[in-house]
């Protein structure tokens, strides 16, 4: 699925052309903390490129989101990730500081967990939120997932939640 809607968003599949956009959002200090930290110009092109090829390997990926007027919201996704030696299906998102506080993350999140129900067969998904990240565990819980553990990830601690079929 190459593009989706959902009230407020418009998603699209990641693409080059979305870099501009991306690298601001990944040199953003506030956005970023919770995300491994503030990623290069360098690191955010190898970063679309990585998650470019998820896309072929997997028929999966991130997706750029935007308003309906077209304003740049963020990225979101799922993909695969190794989380202490397991490959598990990921609910990820990362929206610009002018989005936060509406709601929107919740709304991406909800069409994630649609998607996933729908689309694909894997048993469960999780979401890895670094510690401190009230915010982002308050969305996956909104959406159904659940805490399940303490994981290392990305050279920090993270809490995952997971939801089941």
């Amino acid at each position: 699925m190459d593009s989706f809607t959902t009230p407020r968003l418009n998603a699209t599949r990641l693409a080059v052309d979305d870099l501009p956009e991306l690298i601001d959002l990944h040199l953003d200090p506030e956005v970023s903390r919770f995300l491994g930290g503030v990623r290069s110009a360098e690191a955010t092109e190898a970063y679309v490129a990585a998650n470019m090829r998820h896309w072929v390997d997997h028929d999966v990926g991130l997706w750029t989101l935007r308003s309906r007027d077209g304003a740049f919201v963020g990225r979101a996704g799922l993909r695969y990730v190794d989380v202490e030696g397991t490959t598990e299906l990921e609910i990820a998102y990362a929206l610009a500081r002018a989005a936060w506080g509406r709601g929107l993350a919740t709304e991406i999140a909800a069409a994630l967990v649609d998607h996933w129900r729908e689309r694909r067969d894997d048993p469960s998904l999780v979401g890895l939120v670094m510690k401190g990240h009230v915010a982002s565990e308050r969305v996956l819980n909104k959406v159904g997932l659940d805490y399940e553990r303490d994981a290392a990830f990305h050279g920090g601690l993270c809490g995952v939640f997971r939801r089941r079929r």
